[in-house]
Protein backbone atom coordinates (compact mmCIF):
# COMPACT_ATOMS: atom_id res chain seq x y z
CA UNK A 1 0.00 0.00 0.00
CA UNK A 2 1.82 3.55 -0.67
CA UNK A 3 0.50 7.23 -0.28
CA UNK A 4 -0.56 8.51 -3.49
CA UNK A 5 0.30 11.99 -5.20
CA UNK A 6 -1.66 14.63 -6.82
CA UNK A 7 -0.98 12.88 -10.01
CA UNK A 8 -2.57 9.87 -8.96
CA UNK A 9 -5.68 12.04 -7.51
CA UNK A 10 -6.09 13.80 -10.91
CA UNK A 11 -6.09 10.41 -12.94
CA UNK A 12 -8.47 9.02 -9.95
CA UNK A 13 -11.09 11.93 -10.35
CA UNK A 14 -11.03 11.64 -14.44
CA UNK A 15 -11.43 7.49 -14.03
CA UNK A 16 -14.28 7.48 -10.86
CA UNK A 17 -15.60 10.72 -10.67
CA UNK A 18 -13.36 10.58 -6.79
CA UNK A 19 -14.41 13.57 -5.32
CA UNK A 20 -16.93 15.84 -6.78
CA UNK A 21 -16.68 18.85 -6.88
CA UNK A 22 -13.31 19.03 -7.43
CA UNK A 23 -10.54 21.59 -7.00
CA UNK A 24 -7.19 21.20 -9.11
CA UNK A 25 -5.21 23.71 -7.06
CA UNK A 26 -4.92 24.74 -3.66
CA UNK A 27 -7.04 27.65 -3.27
CA UNK A 28 -5.32 29.92 -0.32
CA UNK A 29 -5.42 34.54 -0.41
CA UNK A 30 -7.11 34.57 3.13
CA UNK A 31 -8.99 31.60 3.38
CA UNK A 32 -8.19 28.01 5.02
CA UNK A 33 -6.58 26.48 2.09
CA UNK A 34 -8.69 23.85 0.27
CA UNK A 35 -8.13 21.65 -2.92
CA UNK A 36 -5.52 19.51 -4.15
CA UNK A 37 -2.24 19.34 -2.24
CA UNK A 38 0.97 17.45 -2.92
CA UNK A 39 -0.31 14.27 -1.52
CA UNK A 40 -3.70 14.74 -0.70
CA UNK A 41 -6.83 16.82 -0.64
CA UNK A 42 -7.98 19.56 1.53
CA UNK A 43 -11.78 18.92 1.31
CA UNK A 44 -14.43 21.85 2.88
CA UNK A 45 -17.04 22.17 5.89
CA UNK A 46 -20.54 23.23 4.23
CA UNK A 47 -22.60 25.79 6.02
CA UNK A 48 -24.94 23.39 7.53
CA UNK A 49 -23.66 22.57 11.06
CA UNK A 50 -25.01 20.76 14.08
CA UNK A 51 -23.42 22.06 17.05
CA UNK A 52 -23.79 20.05 20.73
CA UNK A 53 -25.54 21.25 23.53
CA UNK A 54 -26.21 19.78 27.24
CA UNK A 55 -29.05 21.82 27.69
CA UNK A 56 -31.34 18.55 27.95
CA UNK A 57 -29.24 16.52 29.47
CA UNK A 58 -29.18 13.93 27.61
CA UNK A 59 -26.77 10.80 27.92
CA UNK A 60 -24.41 10.43 24.86
CA UNK A 61 -25.24 6.96 23.48
CA UNK A 62 -24.04 5.67 20.29
CA UNK A 63 -26.14 2.82 19.88
CA UNK A 64 -29.40 5.38 21.19
CA UNK A 65 -28.05 8.45 20.18
CA UNK A 66 -30.41 11.78 20.91
CA UNK A 67 -31.00 14.12 18.12
CA UNK A 68 -32.09 16.63 20.02
CA UNK A 69 -28.44 16.73 21.77
CA UNK A 70 -27.52 19.17 18.88
CA UNK A 71 -28.84 22.53 17.64
CA UNK A 72 -29.34 23.09 13.97
CA UNK A 73 -27.27 25.82 12.57
CA UNK A 74 -26.72 27.18 8.65
CA UNK A 75 -24.10 29.58 8.13
CA UNK A 76 -20.87 30.96 7.07
CA UNK A 77 -18.94 30.91 10.32
CA UNK A 78 -19.94 28.67 12.87
CA UNK A 79 -18.95 29.25 16.80
CA UNK A 80 -18.55 25.92 18.98
CA UNK A 81 -18.83 26.49 22.71
CA UNK A 82 -16.29 25.25 25.00
CA UNK A 83 -14.79 21.93 25.21
CA UNK A 84 -17.96 21.20 23.07
CA UNK A 85 -18.06 19.96 19.16
CA UNK A 86 -19.73 20.29 15.94
CA UNK A 87 -20.47 18.09 13.00
CA UNK A 88 -20.99 19.24 9.53
CA UNK A 89 -20.15 17.60 6.51
CA UNK A 90 -17.92 18.31 3.11
CA UNK A 91 -19.10 20.14 0.50
CA UNK A 92 -17.16 17.24 -2.06
CA UNK A 93 -18.92 13.57 -2.38
CA UNK A 94 -16.20 11.09 -2.31
CA UNK A 95 -16.57 7.60 -4.63
CA UNK A 96 -13.55 5.52 -3.10
CA UNK A 97 -12.68 2.65 -5.40
CA UNK A 98 -12.04 -1.00 -4.16
CA UNK A 99 -8.64 -1.01 -4.11
CA UNK A 100 -8.60 2.65 -1.97
CA UNK A 101 -8.20 3.33 1.61
CA UNK A 102 -8.76 7.23 2.13
CA UNK A 103 -7.82 8.96 5.81
CA UNK A 104 -9.25 11.96 6.93
CA UNK A 105 -6.93 13.91 9.00
CA UNK A 106 -7.71 17.82 10.31
CA UNK A 107 -5.69 20.65 9.27
CA UNK A 108 -2.82 22.45 11.17
CA UNK A 109 -3.86 25.55 11.16
CA UNK A 110 -7.45 24.79 13.21
CA UNK A 111 -5.17 22.41 15.08
CA UNK A 112 -2.68 25.40 16.34
CA UNK A 113 -5.87 26.85 17.51
CA UNK A 114 -7.02 24.14 19.46
CA UNK A 115 -10.11 22.94 17.05
CA UNK A 116 -9.55 19.44 16.18
CA UNK A 117 -10.76 16.95 13.19
CA UNK A 118 -11.03 13.15 14.49
CA UNK A 119 -9.21 11.10 12.42
CA UNK A 120 -11.83 9.14 9.90
CA UNK A 121 -11.57 6.19 7.47
CA UNK A 122 -13.29 6.63 3.72
CA UNK A 123 -13.00 2.71 3.25
CA UNK A 124 -12.86 0.73 -0.09
CA UNK A 125 -15.85 1.04 -2.16
CA UNK A 126 -17.73 4.24 0.26
CA UNK A 127 -19.12 6.93 -1.50
CA UNK A 128 -20.97 9.92 0.27
CA UNK A 129 -20.37 13.31 1.70
CA UNK A 130 -18.32 12.89 4.79
CA UNK A 131 -20.08 13.80 8.33
CA UNK A 132 -16.58 15.39 10.18
CA UNK A 133 -16.65 16.12 13.27
CA UNK A 134 -14.96 19.05 14.48
CA UNK A 135 -13.40 19.18 18.65
CA UNK A 136 -13.12 22.22 20.51
CA UNK A 137 -10.85 21.59 23.19
CA UNK A 138 -10.28 25.49 24.24
CA UNK A 139 -12.20 27.09 27.33
CA UNK A 140 -12.87 29.59 24.76
CA UNK A 141 -15.47 29.71 21.94
CA UNK A 142 -13.83 28.72 18.52
CA UNK A 143 -14.74 29.59 15.37
CA UNK A 144 -14.92 27.49 12.02
CA UNK A 145 -15.41 28.72 8.39
CA UNK A 146 -17.76 27.26 6.04
CA UNK A 147 -16.45 26.49 2.37
CA UNK A 148 -12.97 26.39 3.48
CA UNK A 149 -10.47 24.03 4.01
CA UNK A 150 -11.75 21.59 7.50
CA UNK A 151 -9.53 18.86 6.65
CA UNK A 152 -7.23 16.39 4.59
CA UNK A 153 -7.63 13.60 2.62
CA UNK A 154 -4.73 11.22 2.17
CA UNK A 155 -5.17 8.49 -0.56
CA UNK A 156 -3.72 4.93 -0.16
CA UNK A 157 -4.14 1.97 -2.94
CA UNK A 158 -3.04 -1.63 -2.29
CA UNK A 159 -2.30 -3.83 -5.11
CA UNK A 160 -5.38 -5.82 -4.35
CA UNK A 161 -9.03 -5.33 -3.37
CA UNK A 162 -10.41 -6.55 0.27
CA UNK A 163 -12.49 -9.50 0.01
CA UNK A 164 -15.63 -7.31 0.86
CA UNK A 165 -15.48 -3.88 0.55
CA UNK A 166 -17.52 -1.23 2.21
CA UNK A 167 -20.33 -1.57 -0.09
CA UNK A 168 -20.14 -5.11 0.06
CA UNK A 169 -20.88 -5.28 3.70
CA UNK A 170 -23.93 -2.81 3.53
CA UNK A 171 -22.40 -0.23 5.41
CA UNK A 172 -24.01 2.10 7.40
CA UNK A 173 -22.60 5.45 5.89
CA UNK A 174 -22.81 4.49 2.62
CA UNK A 175 -24.35 7.47 0.18
CA UNK A 176 -24.46 10.13 2.86
CA UNK A 177 -25.60 12.79 1.79
CA UNK A 178 -26.47 15.17 4.61
CA UNK A 179 -24.81 15.19 7.93
CA UNK A 180 -25.21 11.39 9.84
CA UNK A 181 -25.54 11.17 13.36
CA UNK A 182 -24.15 7.66 14.59
CA UNK A 183 -25.99 4.45 13.68
CA UNK A 184 -25.19 0.81 15.16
Amino acid sequence: MSIKSDRWIKRMVVKHRLIEPFEPRLVKGGKVSFGLSSFGYDLRATDEFKIFTNVRSAIVDPKNFDENSFVDFRGEECIIPPNSFALTRSVEYFRIPKNVFGLCIGKSTYARCGIIVNVTPLQPSWEGHLTIEISNTTPLPAKVYANEGIAEIIFFESDEAPDKSYKELSGRYLRQRKITLPKV
